[in-house]
């Protein structure tokens, strides 16, 4: 009789609901799936400098900062965020990072001084 209630009562104990602790953590994602959704950058403000080589409607930037915009043919920029001009970007290797190079005589009919500060975007 002493054997029923002993086996009893370690079946109470083990249907009470003792879950293995791996088995809990295994619900919750590791911290490399949470970090792989980061948002991609959509714009970005550079230094506008004039370089009389580049045509009217064209935008030279480097190859850096057009794949970290994802701009592949078209570029937007603006000015303190009154004036936007969309131009044919040109991806070249000789750009700095930091800038992006335009026609001065463009610029200056649009009112855009050498040196600006310009926010750049993929139209």
């Amino acid at each position: 009789m002493v054997d029923l209630l002993s086996g009893s009562s370690k079946d109470v104990k083990e249907g009470s609901g003792k879950r293995d602790i791996k088995s809990l953590v295994s619900i919750i994602p590791p911290p490399q799936s949470l970090m792989s959704k980061q948002v991609k950058v959509k714009e970005r403000r550079i230094r506008l400098k004039y370089n009389s080589s580049v045509n009217a409607d064209e935008l030279y930037l480097s190859k850096a900062l057009a794949e970290e915009l994802g701009i592949k043919d078209i570029a937007c920029i603006a000015v303190a965020g009154k004036k936007r001009i969309e131009l044919k970007a040109v991806i070249s290797d000789k750009v700095p990072p930091n800038e992006v190079w335009a026609n001065p005589d463009a610029m200056k009919s649009k009112g855009i001084a050498d040196n600006s500060i310009v926010t750049v975007r993929g139209a």
